[in-house]
């Protein structure tokens, strides 16, 4: 059995740069042990598969070890196969999956995603976190992911935290984030407990960063960029409940998977 699998480059506008996803179009889903192998075989942050519907399409992500409920810059890289690769005529996209439905419009060469806000809300700082980063934080919230705020960019770009004190902590990841000079905000994100020690850019993070900034900075439209060393930009702008997050793509790789049944 052959499958197509697609390898794309997201929140990015050349090869190299922005987060890799693989995409895996299905007729019907394979078994969940088969599909978390093939993610761990391709050892990405995340592999994608969607399988078609009376009302577009349903999509599941899947990192190296582990199922997730919502992956931002894999659902980018489907849309984009979509799109771009099977050539599908309409200008949105509909994706069914666990975090509910998800639309993905294409608006020249960017992709808008519209996804649900997931709003923080300040919390104590943990003590794994502190061990962690060991310097001065702002504020810490939590959504699905704890959010440190940092006073300043240089302070994000020095981080070099402990992996090991971050997977004591009780949630998928670590966000950390501050202003910037040339960005609204700027962030990185750590997942060691989903098997994602740094994630390149972090499209779910943002449903998160989003409604904050949006409301420290008193503008719904934000310009952040990721600071990765692959590194990658995107645009948000918050809509009632809702966070619109724009980004571009590009295919680096395309073949099929040979599996043996």
């Amino acid at each position: 059995m052959t499958l197509p699998i697609y390898h794309i480059d997201a929140f990015a506008d050349q090869p190299f740069t922005g987060n890799p996803a693989a995409v895996c179009p299905l007729d019907t889903w394979l078994p969940d042990d088969v599909m978390q192998a093939i993610a761990g075989e391709n050892n990405l942050s995340e592999t994608a598969f969607f399988i078609p519907t009376q009302q577009g399409f349903h999509i599941r992500w899947f990192t190296p070890v582990t199922e997730v409920d919502l992956c931002g810059h894999a659902t980018l890289a489907a849309a984009y196969v979509l799109f771009h690769c099977l050539n599908i005529i309409q200008d949105v996209i509909v994706f069914e999956s666990k975090s509910g439905i998800l639309k993905v419009s294409k608006v020249g060469d960017w992709l808008v995603m519209d996804f649900p806000a997931q709003v923080p809300s300040p919390c104590p700082i943990p003590d794994a976190i502190e061990q962690a980063f060991g310097i001065k934080t702002i504020a810490c919230l939590k959504s699905e992911d704890y959010i440190i705020v940092f006073e300043h960019e240089a302070d994000i770009l020095a981080a070099c935290p402990s992996l090991a004190a971050l997977k004591k902590l009780d949630l998928r990841g670590v966000i950390i984030t501050s202003t910037s000079d040339n960005y609204d905000f700027v962030s990185r994100f750590f997942a060691p407990n989903i098997g994602i020690g740094e994630d390149p850019v972090t499209g779910s993070a943002h449903t998160q960063l989003a409604p904050y900034w949006s409301g420290k900075l008193g503008k719904p439209k934000l310009r952040a960029k990721q600071l990765s060393a692959r590194g990658g930009e995107l645009m948000c702008e918050v809509v009632g409940q809702r966070v619109l997050i724009s980004g571009k793509a590009v295919k680096y790789m395309q073949g099929e998977i040979v599996l043996p049944f």
